[in-house]
């Protein structure tokens, strides 16, 4: 899969294309939907597929601090598009030049004169261009005028309800794995390369790999079980922290994962923490003493809930 970095870096080689613009938060099976036909239309015209989107989010540019916060970070999005067979990915700097162009000057600017796309596939609540002034019918009329065809994916319904980013959002901060891992298609999960803490798990006898997240947040706050991968074929069954650690009053937001019946080294190694259940929410607590006792409670929950055996007691 080709990565572009912005409408500067589309080269005369990416003309010729079919695409599908949006931000793809979470990957949900709406998103998916919306891919296969992407890929359906790259079939039919022999073109390679492009997703574009947007870093940061619309939304995000133009509500930094009021915005709740996103299923999925970049890297992770490309992953997943990569995992789809999407042929490229165009990430759109979001400015306040993007955000000034009108609809027909991002579909003459981007679509038209840089990918030169032969059709374009939206979802159905897609809207762009400046005060979100374009939309499905503004898109048919650009495509009449410029030469390019515009289809619409419906909205995907599941158990009756709406698939959607918020959704699926909301249904991981009420812990409702179940119902997110449905509208998702697999579990969620936050991926990201390990890196040094402050060692405080080991020294009480619980080690962690602490994910960089490169995220201020992420719609999960508490203790979860989890499995990781990326440190051999099989997962690793584990106890994960997602929060900002108030027994040491340290308010950087952190994943830190205890893998069960495992030491290794794996500082720089790249992760993906994939997250089953929800142990608990976060608590403070008065000293690492009682942080340690709640731990050994929260290992024993997640192993049963991953239906491990108890570690047997050292002698």
């Amino acid at each position: 899969m080709e990565l572009i970095r912005g409408v500067h870096n589309i080269q005369p080689r990416h003309h010729g294309t079919v695409a599908s613009v949006g931000n793809f938060d979470g990957m949900h099976l709406g998103h998916q939907a919306v891919l296969r036909q992407l890929l359906d239309s790259s079939v039919r015209y022999q073109l390679p597929s492009t997703a574009i989107i947007f870093e940061p989010q619309p939304a995000e540019y133009f509500h930094p601090e009021g915005q709740p916060p996103r299923l999925t970070a970049l890297r992770e999005k490309l992953m997943l598009f990569q995992r789809f067979g999407i042929d490229r990915v165009c990430v759109m700097r979001f400015n306040e030049h993007f955000a000034a162009q009108t609809a027909e000057e991002f579909a003459t600017t981007t679509l038209v004169d840089g990918f030169g796309i032969r059709e374009l596939i939206i979802g159905d609540d897609f809207k762009f261009g400046s005060a979100r002034g374009g939309d499905f019918f503004a898109l048919q009329a650009f495509g009449e005028r410029y030469g390019f065809t515009v289809l619409r994916t419906q909205s995907h319904i599941l158990h009756g309800e709406r698939v959607s980013s918020t959704a699926v959002r909301q249904k991981l901060i009420d812990g409702n794995f179940a119902g997110a891992e449905a509208f998702l298609g697999r579990r969620y999960f936050i991926a990201g390369r390990v890196v040094h803490g402050q060692h405080r798990g080991r020294s009480i006898g619980f080690p962690t790999v602490n994910l960089n997240l490169n995220r201020r947040r992420a719609p999960l706050n508490g203790i979860y079980a989890s499995y990781v991968r990326g440190l051999g074929e099989q997962l690793l069954p584990a106890v994960s922290y997602v929060g900002s650690r108030p027994v040491i009053e340290d308010p950087t937001y952190v994943l830190e994962t205890h893998i069960f019946d495992f030491d290794e080294d794996c500082y720089g190694r790249r992760l993906t923490v994939e997250f089953v259940e929800k142990v608990r929410g976060d608590l403070p607590f008065e000293s690492f003493e009682k942080l340690r006792q709640q731990i050994v409670i929260d290992c024993a929950a997640a192993r049963k809930i991953l239906g491990l055996a108890m570690p047997r007691p050292s002698t």
